[in-house]
This record gives structure tokens, sequence and C-alpha cells, in this order.
């Protein structure tokens, strides 16, 4: 069985050949696979918001925009290429009725936009993606295959 690393909030963990990458409770937030097939280079990172405004940029995982470009970065210093790579993301949740109606709006909803809108700018092409609803998830991701497998509660596994 290959190596499994487990994902926190606000991390990135990649692997190379073989591996399985998993983050769990994935409510509001995104996991993002990101995926060189040819080098069977693959990178999870669990985002928890759209936008880096922290002063000093302290963690770079925790936000859409940067923690896209910082996984980027890592992949091609490992000799990863742009054109090659892809993504598949999951996440993005509804979890509190109410979570529209307040200054913050639909957080997972405007996490859903900030990736999508952040690996459109990076160039990278969102093959498969399992967003938005009610329901927290747990995202694997084998990096020899480049396969996702979401569990969520009440529900079939989904392979994307």
């Amino acid at each position: 069985m290959s190596e499994k690393l487990i994902i926190g909030i606000a991390d990135m963990k990649m692997a190379k050949g073989e591996g399985m990458l998993v983050t769990y409770a994935l409510g509001s937030c995104i996991g993002i696979c990101l995926h060189d097939p040819a080098l069977k280079l693959g990178a999870l990172v669990h985002i928890m918001l759209p936008l880096n405004m922290e002063t000093g940029r302290k963690n770079p995982m925790k936000y859409a925009d940067t923690g896209i470009r910082e996984t980027l970065k890592q992949m091609e210093a490992k000799g990863a290429s742009r054109s090659r790579i892809t993504a598949k993301i999951a996440g993005g949740a509804m979890m509190f009725k109410d979570g529209g109606s307040g200054s913050l709006g639909n957080i997972g909803q405007r996490n859903i936009e900030s990736v999508k809108l952040n690996l459109k700018k990076e160039g990278i092409r969102l093959l498969k993606e399992d967003v938005g609803g009610a329901v927290a998830r747990t995202l694997l991701f084998d990096v020899n295959s480049g396969l996702g497998c979401i569990r969520c509660y009440g529900r079939k596994e989904l392979i994307i």
C-alpha cells in the first residue's frame, strides 16, 4: 500500500510516483488536487478563505490565491510543467443556513469562485469538481493515477 499523507486545514503536501494525499473536514473549505501526469507528481492544498489580505502573508496555504500560486511554484521546482498540470476540486459547502445573510456572505461559494478564478489566472485546467451543497467532505487523492475520491455522510463515494 502506498504512503498516506494527511493534509490539515490551511496546509499542503506533495508526493511523487505514489502516495495517497488525504484531507478531512472540507465544509466551506476547498481541497485542490494539482497533478502533473507525466511526472506522477501531485499536491493537495486545503484552503480556508478566498483571498489573502493578511499583512505579512504568514500562511499562504490558508487562501485560494496564494495557496494555488505557492503550490504551483513548488511543483515547478520539482520539474512539473504548467502546461501539463491539471486540477480537481471539492468542498465549498454552505454549512450554516444563515451563512448567506451576514456580512461575509456564503464563504463556501466565495471560495469556489476564487479557486476557479485563480486556477484560470494561473493557466491550470479544471478537470472535475464536487462543490457546493451542504455536506462536509473527505478528499483522497492518488498521485499515481491522478484520481480523487470524495466521501461524505449519506452519499455514495464519488470518483473524480
